[in-house]
């Protein structure tokens, strides 16, 4: 009898693992060995347990997809299948050189289909080729990387924006809003989340739901009790938090 596959699912969203647990469960040929939300967890699996092959989302907050390659050496890694939501003209890098993907949300019949790529290389002994072709995907993205761009998590999707354009970063209603000169983005993150993630000697936080670019800032305000009003390049007043004066305060010294 042909041993199962052992499969790894590694996504940082609850929902996600849970539909490819169970597409996984309706396949013979494979058994679910565990499952991690986080990159460093995952590197920690991959090492201990072993897999034949990893799902591997690609977006996950501090250690990405990528970086969980590069932890583990790409000469270690099982056959992997990538899942992502970035936009479909960012996946090139992923055609080009011959890697798995899945793009979310992804339907029964794709999920399928990679799993028995996947699934044939690891049983052919062929598993050894995704080596090469691994770094040669991470080689390029270190290239097309650019510490000016963000990704930002919105609907099913994840886009790329210049981070110069953002205006400023807030919550409203519970919802964070990203406000570039163009649009508005209503963000699936949490506010910290961005904040990591943004340029710290252009952004600074005024308020606890509140991210405003420095860039875009026309001019700073008194206001009672010793808050500032700071209003921005495109008109729009926002408020400094109590907590944050001292920022505000910092920011305002070194402009003059």
């Amino acid at each position: 009898m042909t041993p199962r596959c052992r499969v790894l699912v590694v996504d940082d969203e609850a929902p996600a693992r849970r539909l490819a647990r169970s597409l996984l469960a309706e396949m013979d040929e494979v058994e679910v060995i565990g499952d991690a939300a986080r990159g460093q967890t995952a590197v920690d699996a991959i090492r201990q347990l072993r897999p034949d092959i990893v799902l591997l989302d690609v977006q996950m907050p501090g250690l990405d997809g990528f970086g969980v390659v590069a932890a583990v050496g790409v000469s270690n890694m099982p056959a992997v299948i990538f899942v992502t939501a970035y936009e479909r003209y960012a996946l090139k890098a992923f055609e080009v050189h011959a890697v798995d993907y899945l793009l979310k949300p992804f339907d029964h019949g794709r999920f399928r289909t990679a799993m028995e790529r996947a699934i044939v290389r690891v049983r052919s002994g062929r598993s050894s080729e995704l080596s090469g072709r691994l770094e040669m995907l991470l080689n390029r993205l270190a290239r097309d990387r650019s510490p000016d761009r963000i990704t930002l998590k919105v609907d099913h999707r994840h886009i790329l924006i210049d981070a110069a354009t953002i205006d400023c970063i807030e919550v409203s209603d519970k919802v964070v809003l990203v406000q570039t000169a163009e649009q508005i983005y209503r963000v699936r993150e949490t506010l910290n989340r961005i904040e990591r993630r943004l340029p710290s000697e252009q952004f600074v936080r005024i308020h606890r739901s509140v991210i405003v670019n420095i860039k875009r800032v026309k001019e700073i305000q008194t206001w009672f009790q010793g808050d500032y009003v700071l209003i921005l390049n495109n008109g729009k007043r926002v408020m400094s938090g109590r907590a944050y004066r001292d920022v505000v305060r910092r920011f305002t010294a070194r402009s003059d």
